[in-house]
């Protein structure tokens, strides 16, 4: 413990000779508002070369999906259970990179429209045989007209919200950190890093309303992915930095909103994090793989 802090650390990451103890200032709150953070650290390089390196390292989302059930988590990495993929994932990857990366990135990594009918002198609808047919000489992910307007209309609603547009004014997109967090190789894949240290981490999510969206940032471990994320940038670079989450609907009005996630939220998250990777080690020295429903649950109140 550093002897200059009377207070307990904000947050420790590594163990022993390796532990390094954070504290508020770390994180910015002592600094002026044009402090800036060399983003170099930072690993740049293409979604599918990150994902193919998933079975080597730990991830946010395969640490949320042991601690929802450790018996899933082993099937998926032994691929006894494929990973699902549906058209809402692919509108929301389209949305982020459009949002995120811009639109000529966005115009290469997909084909948007389709066969037009000569009939009507419109597009073929995304079910018919002329679109399939068409979608399958296409080198990448196709979007239908339909699915196409929905991402531009969450772009526009994301540009339009004045907070949002400052949080990602500058910054590194899509960037990669890596590194051993309490013995296990790690990696995250992190939506937004602002070089301005009272913003830093900002994760965009894509939501079905924003009315329950606080409910979902607990119940689908949003909060703990971000604790995650918090945790490997300050291995790579020594600074704990605040985290913003922006949230913009999928359908109408398409709302957009912007979240502070608070420390105290992150580093209760990253306590059930560790301890669940602690659990993840005794689980391959063990062999038991759990399902958390093993013995009985007692409903205490309506």
């Amino acid at each position: 413990m550093n002897t200059r802090h009377h207070q307990p650390p904000l947050v420790s990451t590594g163990q022993g000779d390796f532990r390094r103890d954070l504290y508020p200032e770390d994180l910015g709150m002592n600094s002026t508002a044009s402090e800036t953070l060399d983003l170099r650290f930072l690993i740049r390089e293409p979604a599918d070369v990150y994902h193919a390196k998933g079975k080597d390292y730990l991830s946010a989302h395969r640490l949320n999906e042991f601690r929802r059930c450790p018996l899933l988590y082993r099937k998926r990495e032994m691929d006894l259970v494929p990973e699902g993929d549906s058209t809402a994932f692919l509108i929301g990857r389209a949305a982020h990179t459009l949002i995120l990366e811009g639109r000529p990135r966005y115009e290469r990594e997909y084909a948007v429209g389709g066969p037009i009918n000569p009939k009507t002198g419109q597009p073929f609808g995304s079910q018919t045989k002329a679109f399939a047919e068409w979608a399958e000489q296409q080198s990448k992910p196709v979007l239908s007209d339909v699915h196409a307007a929905l991402v531009e209309q969450m772009a526009a609603s994301v540009r339009g919200h004045a907070t949002a547009r400052d949080l990602f004014a500058a910054g590194v997109a899509e960037g990669v950190v890596r590194g051993h967090y309490l013995g296990h190789t790690s990696q995250a894949r992190i939506d937004w890093i602002n070089p301005a240290t009272a913003i830093g981490i900002v994760d965009l999510k894509t939501a079905d309303d924003l009315d329950s969206f606080e409910f979902a940032l607990r119940a689908l471990g949003y909060v703990h992915q971000l604790a995650f994320y918090r945790a490997m940038v300050a291995i790579a670079c020594g600074r704990v930095l605040p985290v913003h989450v922006v949230a913009v609907e999928k359908r109408e009005p398409f709302r957009c909103g912007v979240w502070l996630i608070a420390p105290a939220a992150l580093e209760q998250a990253r306590e059930q994090n560790e301890e669940a990777m602690r659990e993840l080690r005794r689980c391959r020295s063990n062999g038991d793989w759990f399902t958390r429903f093993e013995g009985i649950r007692t409903v205490e109140q309506l």
